[in-house]
């Protein structure tokens, strides 16, 4: 019986991830991921017409299998914005670990590879969005700092939760998981927000 559509793509989204969990970025062409999903070259055309296609698909693919809409629940339903900032920085700053291996393989291969580039770009898109709608709600609740407008507030949340800036206190300064997402509370509060 032959194989429906769905369960091709999860196969080739499957096996794109793990290449790039594996760090073999560079092998994420459209023939490598063709073989490591045991489908044909063409297959994988069927459902991606090009590696950026399939690369943000699989951005997407991970955030799904990884439950993201359930990880940022609490900060959707938050009933004020102090409350939406640091479900949004908990939600996210305990993701970073998961979907860190994907992320990496991108940065590494965005600088040369414009198909990696336009992936991470979309997925930054992503967690810019996240940041504004917790900004907004701080502005909406009257607390957002008067030193910065929304769209500065927003840069700054967003650039403090990034990638790099998670790589740099956790792998290489040594801190906890806890300790990572505590601080970028206490620090995006001090920041973005009116003190009290």
């Amino acid at each position: 019986m032959p194989e429906d559509r769905s369960s091709t793509r999860d196969r080739i989204l499957q096996a794109c991830w793990r290449l790039l969990e594996q760090g073999r970025g560079g092998q994420t062409r459209m023939s490598d991921v063709a073989k490591a999903a045991g489908v044909s070259r063409q297959a994988v055309y069927l459902h991606f017409a090009n590696r950026a296609e399939l690369l943000i698909a699989v951005t997407r693919f991970v955030d799904a299998r990884s439950e993201i809409d359930a990880r940022l629940a609490a900060s959707r339903q938050a009933s004020t914005g102090l409350a939406r900032l640091d479900a949004f920085i908990e939600a996210w700053g305990n993701y970073i670990p998961v979907v860190h291996p994907v992320c990496r393989a991108l940065l590494e291969m965005a600088p040369g590879d414009e198909a990696a580039r336009l992936a991470w770009d979309d997925r930054m898109a992503a967690l810019r969005e996240g940041c504004e709608a917790a900004v907004n709600a701080l502005k909406r609740d009257n607390v957002l700092s008067g030193q910065h407008s929304a769209a500065h507030a927003t840069d700054l949340l967003w650039t403090l939760l990034s990638i790099r800036n998670w790589e740099q206190l956790v792998e290489v300064c040594g801190w906890t998981q806890g300790d990572y997402v505590a601080e970028m509370k206490r620090v995006a509060r001090s920041a973005i927000v009116k003190p009290a």
